[in-house]
């Protein structure tokens, strides 16, 4: 019974059915699994699945996105318990897309990988200033900042963040990650940034390594 719960939770995230993954949810804690184990054995498992398929180039951006929405409705079910439960995040992420840069959906789906795996994600969106950067991390505390540029002209604003954070004396409290389509793991050493994601699954080894 329990496993076979499990079992559907899993299929239904990698398979996008998100009433499938709602209904199963519902009935696990009925059951009185603990939340814990929906969360590590039904969606985290599932989301390591995706991300295997991805990166076998047997799924692709669209499939990703269709398993992690189902993967987010689950886990909205399942917060409340997880907190009641005490069952604390991986790690916390701060993400955003840089200053002057409006592109979100490679952020997103990065942001709902993470929190696939685990994380809890303080998401501030687009066009993030290198100030709202700083004032996210005073406020969250989160274990590392994940920056997105989608634009060669907005790959600057990592640097600026990366400074604004240093002159503040945060940078040494978070790690920082960055990805985008034109940023290279040259960028990211020449601006010292702690990793580099090339897409939505990479960022989300790349974060574990980081909190290690």
């Amino acid at each position: 019974m329990e496993e076979s719960l499990l079992e559907d939770i899993r299929s239904g995230i990698i398979t996008g059915n998100a009433k499938l993954v709602q209904e199963k949810v519902q009935a696990a804690l009925a059951a009185q699994l603990p939340p814990g184990q929906i969360l590590n054995e039904g969606m985290i498992a599932a989301m390591r699945e995706v991300g295997r398929l991805y990166e076998q180039g047997e799924y692709f951006v669209p499939e990703m996105l269709i398993a992690a929405r189902a993967m987010k409705q689950g886990l909205a079910l399942l917060k409340p318990h997880l907190i009641s439960a005490n069952v604390k995040p991986v790690g916390k992420v701060v993400a955003g897309t840089v200053q002057g840069d409006l592109h979100d959906i490679g952020k997103n789906l990065v942001a709902l990988m993470l929190e696939g795996a685990g994380f809890e994600i303080f998401d501030l969106g687009a066009d993030v200033s290198p100030q709202k950067f700083v004032d996210a991390v005073r406020a969250n505390a989160p274990d590392v900042v994940a920056m997105s540029a989608l634009l060669t002209t907005t790959m600057p604003r990592m640097k600026d963040t990366m400074e604004a954070l240093k002159a503040v004396g945060l940078r040494e409290q978070v790690k920082v990650m960055i990805g985008g389509a034109p940023v290279t793991e040259a960028y990211a050493r020449e601006i010292g940034a702690d990793g580099y994601g090339s897409d939505a699954s990479q960022a989300v080894s790349v974060a574990r390594s980081l909190i290690g």
